[in-house]
């Protein structure tokens, strides 16, 4: 249609211009034009409103889409993992180094952002996520689980060594705000341990709102 009426415009552009015999004066051109055409120019200065007006409605509407196809792609990120240590129930550690926990038996792992092979989550959207672990361990050795945030630690589970009690529980959880790219994981301190299983020393994280 803006087409059509572009042509409109330009055949009555030529058509005056082949009226022009190149001897009027310009001054008199001008006068016997508005005064020959008066609605046609009003005509055209509407057109020309009414383009820029639609250019701004073209705009908007493109901002509008834009914002709709990323409220989408927000609505369908999801994220959430839980694995465990994995293991026959044996003891892992002591080791004389701190050590990343590497939560082999994955139960869970929608988005794929938690690696079974290295441990460690990392966030494919900035946003908002919440992580707990939990841990089994024998009482002979202290225990000593960190949370990190790439190289930041964040939240501690920890028990003393003891003589008496032959087993310990414990664990944390934190909200923490990430940005896209950062990696979660758990480090098992040195000289500390826990004991593997599937079922128990889990480590769990989701995103609960992306930015």
């Amino acid at each position: 249609m803006r087409c059509t009426i572009l042509s409109l415009v330009s055949l009555f552009c030529g058509l005056i211009l082949a009226q022009d015999d190149g001897n009027t004066p310009e001054t008199e051109k001008t006068s016997e034009t508005q005064s020959c055409f008066p609605d046609t120019c009003n005509l055209l200065k509407e057109f020309g409103s009414l383009r820029e007006k639609l250019g701004i409605m073209e705009t908007r509407l493109k901002d509008s889409e834009n914002q709709i196809l990323e409220l989408k792609k927000k609505e369908t990120t999801k994220i959430a993992f839980s694995a465990a240590i994995g293991g026959n129930g044996q003891q892992i550690g002591p080791f004389n180094t701190d050590t990343t926990l590497i939560y082999k038996t994955v139960i869970t792992n929608i988005g794929n952002a938690y690696n079974e092979h290295t441990g460690i989550f990392a966030a494919p959207v900035t946003g908002l996520y919440y992580f707990t672990f939990y841990y089994h361990a024998g009482g002979s050795h202290p225990v000593s689980l960190v949370l990190i945030k790439n190289s930041q630690s964040v939240v501690t589970a920890y028990d003393h060594q003891t003589l008496n009690d032959g087993a310990d529980n414990g664990g944390n959880a934190v909200f923490m705000q990430l940005q896209q790219g950062d990696q979660v994981f758990i480090r098992l301190g040195a000289n500390t341990n826990v004991w593997g299983n599937n079922a128990i020393t889990t480590f769990s994280g989701f995103l609960v709102n992306q930015d």
